[in-house]
């Protein structure tokens, strides 16, 4: 929405500077993107006069100029500048404008510099209008009247100098899409008074040969109220230039009288107007019907539509002249031969003119603020505020008032709570500021009781009326302030236990390395079944798009299309995890919290010492168990092979206590991989972080530190077993041995192979382990180290069918 500084003067009596207006208005909530003065583009053009036009000496049409300038303004001294010119009407005597060297000409982008042409120095420019944009004239250079202030900014003797503001005006503000309604917000707030509306009383001096007639079925809702005027001997020339002025400060092209009067009320009034002429409506009335659908129409846009069923129209004998609301017809548009008019001011549902206008991709200045609402009481005011200042510009005389309908009832009233301002704001009111800040933006108070006016349909509700009270005394007066503690002391903790664990597993992730995704908890069926998902139990009703159609029952189909797409850009080694919800179904107690991880490519950069080498299911699992160990759980647990059918079959394990399953990890199977285009392998794991046990004793600060100071012994042993035995089941069946004293086992060597089953025998390998002792009453005797040794190599011998090497 655009307005000129004198425009907003025309409706409210004002001398803040712009600065202060502008600043005002962004708090009032009608945000300025942006304030353009005239002055910055053309304040240093000024009015010259050319003392001296000859022939240049070498170019036929070219004159050499000798200007007369002043600088520093009217009465100043008198500097003379030489200019080469190649205007037709270049003349000795001539009042025209200069640019001196250095300013920048907006119609060309040009900066002026000293120049020579031909053969002769020029310093400057004599302007033409379309140089300082002021029309697309450039047949000759401006020539003023003689009288005309020598030294004077040409801006401002001619008028320009009148800043425009561009605001933003939300959606629930249709009254500010008028400068009036502007005009009352800066008056509210203190920056001046509002200047009264003054309608005419139009008194006809014939009946309107046209009459109006509303389609019943568009009374209740489409348009309750049309209104016209038909005015004869009526001349449709050029627009005053005050007018135009106006117009093309805010971007629009002034076309004739009768369009450029219809065009200042919308902008003025936010009362959007169409004039038909009146010689080419058939049939001596205007019906203001729904399309039966099929109807051609040939816009003012110079466009052709084709109406649905159930879109308003306006249409004579003939057809359609005019799709409501939105655009006039070209058939029946005013040219300069247009002697008679009909004046129409209508008021349109929005709902209605919306749909129509989107469906058929037309915007316009009228939809813009039909569609958003316009004041319905002030339909017939508007018609006749437009048809005065027709009759003054245009001449003419006018009908008498040609209507059907009426103007809809938007009374409705809320109570005031002066005391609510401090609940729902927080800022100290009086009530007498509220209740005069509510009749200065046009509310009537009863008592406690505010009736909205007709031009606000957002007010709908007591709460509205304090966001306008405080809206106008300005939200910069609000003062921050600490809430109050629900009770004294040091406040209790507020996160959850679980909440907790995921602050640390996400904590925990990022510090070895991964990095962060957030994908969305929504994905397609076929991914979904992969990971053994894809019921209709978990399938969205009104999905966002085919590609989310069903809930992910792991965070792992997340984590690998964001690596398929992170593959497809070049980026082959990564390192991701995810912590979020999973869903098992659709009820609220089937989701859980999960933390997942995924490895592709390689653990480290190529270099010189050949370090590189591909990730693999053991770093999952040292990454799954690192995880674990911050969210507390224990640091024995067993692990299986009971794997999802997503996982790698023979390269993934399991991490439980008993049937509790606390994390998976291991290759992602090939299959998936080919069906998520993900180029493997690829390792993952995924952690439940609500199946880690809470440990039995919660206590604030962590338990003290259990050391012996006493030697630990070592021992090694090492295993004949199977090809198949795992390392895990040695090492699970030597803790065992003795409890209290095993602090640790763990494995330092395999030896397998052709040369291991040559020396052991075929389908053999050795396993080799260290066992770790810690006493805690007293140092061991050679006996007792014997007598765990041998519990050690029973137990191993027994768990894998095993005997120890030789």
């Amino acid at each position: 929405m655009k307005f000129t500084l004198s425009w907003l003067r025309d409706h409210l009596e004002t001398e803040a500077p712009v600065d202060a207006i502008a600043e005002a208005l962004t708090d009032l909530g009608l945000e300025v993107e942006g304030v353009e003065n005239p002055a910055e583009a053309l304040g240093a053009f000024r009015i010259c006069r050319v003392i001296e036009a000859v022939q240049h000496p070498n170019a036929d049409r070219l004159r050499l100029c000798r200007v007369a300038t002043y600088p520093d303004g009217p009465g100043s001294a008198m500097q003379e500048v030489q200019v080469v010119c190649g205007a037709p009407n270049a003349r000795t005597g001539l009042v025209g404008v200069f640019a001196p060297v250095g300013t920048h000409v907006p119609g060309t982008g040009v900066d002026l510099k000293p120049g020579n042409i031909r053969g002769v120095d020029s310093n400057g420019m004599l302007c033409s209008e379309r140089e300082l944009m002021l029309s697309d004239d450039h047949d000759g250079i401006i020539d003023l009247p003689e009288d005309a202030p020598l030294g004077a900014r040409f801006i401002d003797y001619r008028g320009l100098n009148d800043p425009v503001f561009d605001i933003k005006v939300t959606p629930n503000r249709p009254d500010a899409l008028g400068i009036h309604g502007i005009a009352r917000d800066l008056a509210a707030r203190g920056l001046g008074k509002l200047k009264p509306v003054v309608v005419p009383a139009i008194s006809g001096a014939f009946p309107s040969p046209i009459r109006v007639e509303i389609d019943p079925s568009l009374k209740a809702k489409g348009c309750p109220h049309f209104t016209g005027r038909l005015i004869r001997g009526v001349t449709n020339g050029p627009s005053p230039t005050w007018l135009q002025a106006r117009l093309r400060a805010i971007g629009l092209r002034p076309i004739s009288a009768l369009v450029d009067i219809t065009n200042f009320f919308t902008f003025a009034h936010n009362r959007p107007l169409h004039v038909f002429d009146a010689d080419k409506v058939a049939g001596g009335v205007l019906r203001i019907h729904p399309a039966k659908g099929g109807e051609e129409f040939l816009a003012l846009d110079g466009k052709s539509y084709t109406l649905a069923a159930g879109q308003m129209a306006i249409s004579d004998a003939d057809g359609v002249e005019s799709l409501a609301g939105i655009m006039g017809g070209e058939h029946s548009g005013c040219t300069a031969e247009t002697t008679n008019v009909f004046l129409e001011s209508a008021f349109w549902d929005p709902i209605t003119i919306a749909a129509t206008g989107r469906a058929l991709k037309i915007n316009s200045d009228a939809r813009y603020r039909f569609e958003r609402g316009v004041d319905p009481a002030f339909t017939l005011p508007g018609l006749d505020m437009a048809t005065q200042m027709v009759l003054e510009l245009c001449g003419g005389e006018a009908s008498t008032l040609a209507q059907d309908g009426a103007a809809i009832d938007t009374r409705r009233s809320y109570r005031l709570n002066p005391a609510r301002v401090v609940s729902l704001v927080g800022m100290e009111i009086a009530e007498s500021e509220q209740r005069q800040t509510l009749t200065a933006l046009g509310f009537k108070m009863t008592g406690n009781d505010a009736t909205p006016p007709s031009w606000r349909p957002d007010i709908q509700g007591e709460a509205d009326l304090i966001e306008e009270v405080a809206r106008i005394a300005s939200l910069v007066r609000l003062q921050g302030a600490p809430m109050r503690r629900a009770v004294p002391g040091v406040p209790k903790p507020i996160l959850t236990p679980l909440q907790q664990r995921e602050k640390a597993a996400r904590r925990t992730l990022a510090a070895l390395g991964y990095n962060e995704c957030v994908t969305y908890s929504f994905i397609d069926q076929a991914s979904a079944v992969q990971f053994g998902g894809g019921a209709d139990a978990v399938r969205v009703d009104n999905p966002i798009s085919s590609e989310m159609s069903h809930l992910r029952p792991d965070l792992l189909p997340g984590l690998l299309a964001a690596a398929a797409r992170n593959q497809a850009r070049g980026f082959m080694d990564l390192a991701l995890f995810e912590v979020g919800p999973a869903f098992r179904g659709g009820e609220p107690g089937e989701q859980h919290l999960q933390a997942s991880g995924l490895l592709v490519g390689a653990a480290a950069a190529r270099d010189p010492h050949g370090s590189r080498r591909m990730n693999d299911v053991f770093d999952a699992k040292a990454d799954a168990e690192a995880v674990l160990a911050a969210l507390g759980a224990p640091a024995k647990a067993q692990i299986t092979r009971k794997a999802a059918a997503w996982w790698h079959p023979g390269r993934s394990g399991v991490i439980g206590l008993g049937p509790n399953v606390m994390a998976s990890f291991g290759e992602v199977h090939p299959r998936v991989l080919a069906a998520m285009d993900v180029k493997g392998p690829a390792v993952a794991f995924t952690v439940l972080v609500a199946n880690v046990p809470q440990p039995k004793v919660k206590t604030p600060t962590r338990a003290a530190l259990a050391i012996s100071d006493l030697q630990a012994v070592d021992r090694d042993f090492a295993f004949v077993v199977d090809q198949g035995v795992e390392a895990l089941t040695a090492v699970n069946a030597a803790l065992g041995a003795d409890k209290a004293l095993i602090e640790s086992v763990r494995i330092f060597d395999q030896f397998t192979g052709e040369k291991a089953e040559a020396q052991m025998g075929t389908g053999k390998k050795s396993i080799a382990l260290t066992v770790r002792l810690q006493p805690t009453g007293k140092t061991l005797t050679e006996a007792e180290i014997d007598a765990v040794s041998a519990k050690v190599v029973e137990k191993v011998a027994k768990a894998t069918g095993g005997a120890l090497r030789g």
